[in-house]
């Protein structure tokens, strides 16, 4: 499951559609089915891991005891023991990372000719050059003696630049997309 797309559509959501979604959450987890589906996966002195709603992540921790509707654990870090719910184990090791995309690049109507921009080439170093032509789906760029055509998701805001001159700044990146073409004259 997209944790991300989830949270994307839950942000269009009223504050009462919410409350009203998490109480029906909330009951299909109390249903026995479910709490008897993980129990019987978990075994005394099992290592585990739960979510951690309080730290927003994944805590390893050994159970101790299976109750009716909860286990005791021991957590590894801290040995501090607690109850958790059957529903917070993760039994099958999914990644329920949430990664938030930012948005990349800019828009088209974003950018106007004669604004300094910056993008990483196809060697990965940073550039930066003045906007000379506006195309559809790419940016026109003046980099010193050169012209580059690049995407407009990968062109950045220069916050100061001294670089006009076709100057190659090198920073380190771990992208194996190639984010620019120069331009043939």
């Amino acid at each position: 499951m997209n944790f991300s797309d989830v949270l994307k559509a839950l942000n269009q959501a009223s504050a009462f559609e919410l409350f009203r979604m998490r109480a029906a959450i909330d009951r299909v987890l109390d249903q026995p089915h479910w709490l008897d589906a993980i129990r019987g996966r978990l075994r005394i002195g099992q290592l585990v891991e739960y979510f951690d709603c309080q730290a927003n992540a994944a805590c390893p921790a050994e159970i101790l005891e299976l109750r009716r509707t909860r286990a005791l654990v021991r957590e590894i870090a801290t040995q501090k023991r607690w109850l958790i719910s059957y529903a917070a184990f993760n039994v099958d090791g999914a990644d329920v990372q949430i990664r938030e995309q930012a948005r990349q690049g800019l828009g088209r109507n974003e950018v106007t000719v004669g604004e300094v921009l910056g993008f990483l080439d196809s060697n990965h170093r940073q550039r930066s050059g003045k906007v000379i032509r506006l195309n559809e789906k790419t940016v026109t760029l003046l980099c010193g003696r050169e012209r580059w055509r690049v995407a407009y998701t990968f062109l950045h805001r220069v916050v100061e630049s001294q670089v006009l001159d076709g100057e190659v700044l090198e920073i380190g990146f771990s992208s194996d997309d190639a984010q620019g073409q120069q331009e043939e004259p």
